[in-house]
């Protein structure tokens, strides 16, 4: 599972390069997560999303959905040898995107518990992610 959370994390990396250009009459959202985490844009207002790697919405309310893949380390699970991996699901809502703006959608996790965090392009923070589900693999 390591290894498939790597190479998807290389691809997204390498995908950047071909990003399409904004619409100026869209807002924008990239994702972020650190270097342990994989960070998968999945749907808009619960309706499939296409491209893994961003988010483009019309101006006005949304709900993002993101699927965030991360380790939970041996030290919050007990006595065991390797990390134990969650597949979660988070939603976010924002009522004023607009357009030709660039947001920025971070996440990570802390022990068993995912976050996600929505910021617009002064950094400000404008929405929180809610859990939707979570596996462990």
């Amino acid at each position: 599972m390591r290894a498939l959370i790597i190479a998807s994390s290389l691809l997204t990396l390498a995908g950047c390069a071909g990003l399409p250009d904004p619409d100026p009459n869209q807002a924008w959202i990239d994702l972020a997560a650190d270097d342990h985490n994989a960070l998968h844009a999945t749907q808009v207002d619960e309706k499939e999303w296409t491209d893994t790697r961003y988010f483009e919405v019309e101006p006005g309310r949304h709900e993002l959905t993101v699927r965030l893949q991360f380790p939970v380390e041996p030290t919050n699970i007990g006595p065991v040898p390797s990390p134990l991996w969650r597949n979660c699901e988070l939603n976010v809502t924002y009522a004023s995107f607009d357009a030709g703006q660039r947001y920025f959608l971070e996440a990570g996790s802390v022990g068993f518990s995912p976050w996600a965090r929505l910021y617009d392009e002064q950094r400000k923070l404008v929405g929180q992610a809610q859990p939707a589900g979570c596996q462990s693999t």
